[in-house]
């Protein structure tokens, strides 16, 4: 059977199922499993290869990939600008402060919002973007506190960490052979390191973009041009 991204993907959401995490983490949700339909359709329109340039993101955010499927994936870029919607099931154990409510949550993801907003107006139609660019979560698990906080995978204690990161640098060193981009884009420093240790000893250009988190004082100071700025000087655009 061909590698393919449905191969790869498919091959890290089984792989993840079998890790553990303690406290403070209290809740896991992997989106390649409930929400695989909209995922599979996301891969399917945009994951044909090669592509120039690969953004990584860092992991799913509660009200973008964490209900959708897709990276970064704002509801309402997800359904009406990617046109993936599909129907979204449950994890288990879901957080009453979090749940899934898939195509249907009315919450907004801030970051989904910039970046999708910013491929939209420079780019004009989602196919366009993805001629040249592709779009993926480094770690594709959410990770959230008894609170309902959100847990980022660069806060897990290491023995934790490192099991996961095995798994994901495998997944996206897959990924880039398969893409054969001339570029990968680390969303925020975390995303850049994890692509330079995955991507090591190959010919494939790593670089850095400010991450569109609503969390980053300088991503509220207009994100869209910013990114526009790095992008030019690492000679993407």
């Amino acid at each position: 059977m061909p590698t393919t991204l449905k191969s790869i993907t498919k091959k890290l959401a089984g792989q993840l199922d079998t890790l553990t995490f303690g406290a403070p983490v209290a809740h896991v949700y992997n989106p390649l499993v409930y929400a695989w339909a909209p995922h599979e359709r996301y891969l399917g329109l945009y994951g044909r290869g090669p592509k120039r340039v690969v953004l990584v993101g860092m992991n799913p955010g509660p009200f973008g990939m964490g209900q959708t499927g897709v990276p970064f994936g704002d509801v309402g870029f997800a359904r009406d600008w990617l046109g993936v919607a599909a129907e979204v099931g449950s994890p288990p154990n879901p957080h009453p402060k979090r749940m899934v409510d898939g195509f249907g949550c009315t919450r907004s993801e801030v970051s989904g919002t910039r970046l999708w907003g910013w491929a939209a107006e420079r780019f004009g139609t989602a196919e366009r973007f993805f001629e040249e660019f592709f779009v993926v979560n480094y770690c594709p698990l959410l990770f959230m506190e008894e609170s309902g906080r959100n847990r980022t995978p660069d806060k897990l204690p290491a023995a934790e960490r490192a099991p996961l990161e095995a798994l994901c640098d495998d997944a996206l060193a897959q990924m880039v052979a398969l893409l054969r981009p001339e570029w990968v884009v680390g969303v925020g420093q975390w995303a850049r390191m994890s692509a330079e240790r995955a991507l090591a000893g190959t010919d494939v250009r790593v670089g850095q973009l400010l991450h569109p988190s609503p969390a980053s004082p300088a991503a509220n100071r207009g994100w869209a041009p910013q990114a526009e700025a790095q992008l030019r000087e690492l000679g993407i655009l």
